[in-house]
């Protein structure tokens, strides 16, 4: 079974577009740490909480190395922090991450990152959902989530729409 680590935003995503079962579907089991935990919980601006001990398929684990999280918060966030102190700990072998400079230092630490329209190309080539296209549009018009044309193309490409 493959072990994965999630940041907050993909997670987000998918809460949003109503397919957190992917994740379930996907992986079977994803890691978070507390400050990821922290954001879903305490929600942002126009969007739901997400109460993640709702979700069976989700489990809160600490990274050990708080040295490591301390210096990787000198790059980015803290929930990105943590999941890339807990991935390299636990030696995942995926980090669901979105944000570019998140998922540049996850490939420097050698980790894999995969992002919301990684997973949702994933879910369909399973059959988990039927067309991806419009769940794009959501991503964009609802969460004003950022894909240039050349990677919005490249998807539907990938997803054979």
């Amino acid at each position: 079974m493959a072990i994965v680590v999630s940041d907050a935003s993909p997670i987000i995503a998918l809460a949003q577009l109503k397919h957190l079962e992917l994740l379930r579907d996907l992986f079977s089991e994803v890691l978070i740490p507390p400050a990821v935990e922290a954001e879903l919980t305490q929600g942002q601006t126009g969007l739901p909480i997400i109460d993640v001990s709702q979700l069976p398929f989700v489990r809160i684990q600490a990274p050990q190395d708080q040295g490591r999280v301390g210096q990787l918060r000198m790059r980015l966030d803290p929930g990105e922090s943590e999941a890339l102190a807990l991935a390299l700990e636990v030696q995942a072998d995926l980090v669901l991450i979105d944000e570019e400079l998140g998922r540049t230092v996850a490939k420097e630490l050698g980790l894999t990152p995969l992002g919301t329209l990684g997973m949702l190309v994933e879910a369909k080539r399973r059959g988990a959902i039927a067309r991806i296209t419009p769940l794009l549009d959501r991503l964009e018009n609802e969460l004003s989530f950022f894909m240039s044309r050349e990677i919005r193309a490249e998807i539907l490409r990938l997803a054979s729409e």
